[in-house]
């Protein structure tokens, strides 16, 4: 089977799959009374069913077995994968201490990074073990604030995976390409319960948690170019830049306010574009468009030099830094905090 065909099958099995699997996650939460139920801040209109992790899942780890022939490098990320979706769900379901979720995610940056699979390029063991760590829990947490919208984490993770794909192919690491090929797959076959209006499921802790957590390790291990060091990371967190961006713009908005940073609050980046754009799925396509733009940006920086990039990052933050000033102005005030 050719390259370009074996991409395009595990696509189109994973949409499948996870087209046929949510139904079955949306029919098993109904049963046990798994619901997302809208209180405080959460502003659904009806109790929705979670699992929407684990029907992801459902479909893109059959996916990966039957056609990610070559990816026994990648083991690691596929058993952290599934051990994130694991303790979210159970935090769906049980609200686990904060903790422990993020001592699980501490664990597993670790041990990405014992089997070689985390980055490497500072001067000490140390501070790599640190930096992977660091990187793991950011982009986990990161995702599993994003989760906020019906379909903005999924939307913005579908986009930065078809990125990993296609560095992946370019970087001759086709078994790398079909996990984040089959990630897409399963994502679109999601999205079509997850955007329905009313959504019909949501990805809950252990999607979010999941996908964030397979992201992550696969842009620490996926080819980049030309890229190293301080270059290549910089690169990388352009690739999932939407929900980095969400994480330190609601991060400062609470402590500017006062809030505790752990509350749940409608301060996010999705909830501010709603305010303009009134629709959920506007904010979702509007999303998507500049999640691309950050990917396209994140597939060029691998063309050009280690300066160049440098300096792309340093423009990146300062833009980054003015959009936060711009949406936090002392007029903002979100509509609750889960105080």
């Amino acid at each position: 089977m050719g390259e370009g065909i074996r991409l395009l099958v595990a696509f189109a099995s994973a949409a499948v799959l996870s087209a046929l699997s949510t139904p079955i996650a949306i029919s098993i939460a109904r049963r046990t009374g798994f619901f997302d139920s809208p209180i405080g801040y959460k502003a659904h209109s009806r109790p929705t069913p979670y699992l929407g992790g684990v029907a992801v899942l459902a479909a893109l780890i059959p996916t990966v077995l039957i056609l990610g022939g070559g990816a026994s490098r990648y083991w690691p990320l596929l058993l952290g994968t599934i051990g994130l979706c694991i303790v979210g769900t159970l935090d769906d379901r049980l609200n686990l201490s904060p903790w422990l979720r993020v001592g699980t995610e501490v664990l597993a940056g670790a041990f990405l990074w014992a089997e070689g699979l985390g980055w490497s390029f500072m001067a000490s063991n140390a501070a790599n073990l640190l930096l992977t760590v660091l990187w793991v829990t950011g982009l986990v947490n990161a995702f599993n604030l994003m989760d906020n919208l019906d379909g903005a984490a999924a939307g913005v993770a579908l986009v930065s995976a078809a990125s990993i794909a296609f560095l992946a192919v370019v970087g001759d690491q086709l078994p790398l390409a079909v996990i984040a090929i089959g990630l897409c797959g399963a994502l679109v076959g999601f999205l079509r319960y997850n955007l329905a209006r009313p959504a019909r499921i949501f990805l809950g802790d252990g999607g979010s948690m999941a996908i964030g957590f397979l992201l992550a390790s696969s842009l620490m291990v996926v080819p980049l170019g030309r890229l190293s060091g301080w270059s290549a990371l910089i690169a990388a967190t352009f690739a999932v830049g939407l929900p980095v961006f969400d994480t330190a713009l609601v991060v400062l908005s609470r402590r500017r306010r006062g809030a505790p940073v752990f509350s749940g609050a409608t301060d996010h980046t999705t909830h501010r574009l709603l305010g303009v754009l009134k629709s959920p799925r506007a904010v979702v396509f509007a999303l998507v468009l500049g999640q691309s733009g950050l990917c396209g940006l994140a597939i060029e920086a691998t063309r050009l030099g280690r300066g160049v990039v440098l300096v792309l990052g340093c423009l990146a933050l300062l833009f980054g830094a003015a959009m936060i000033v711009a949406a936090d102005g002392s007029r903002w005030i979100p509509v609750s905090d889960d105080s």
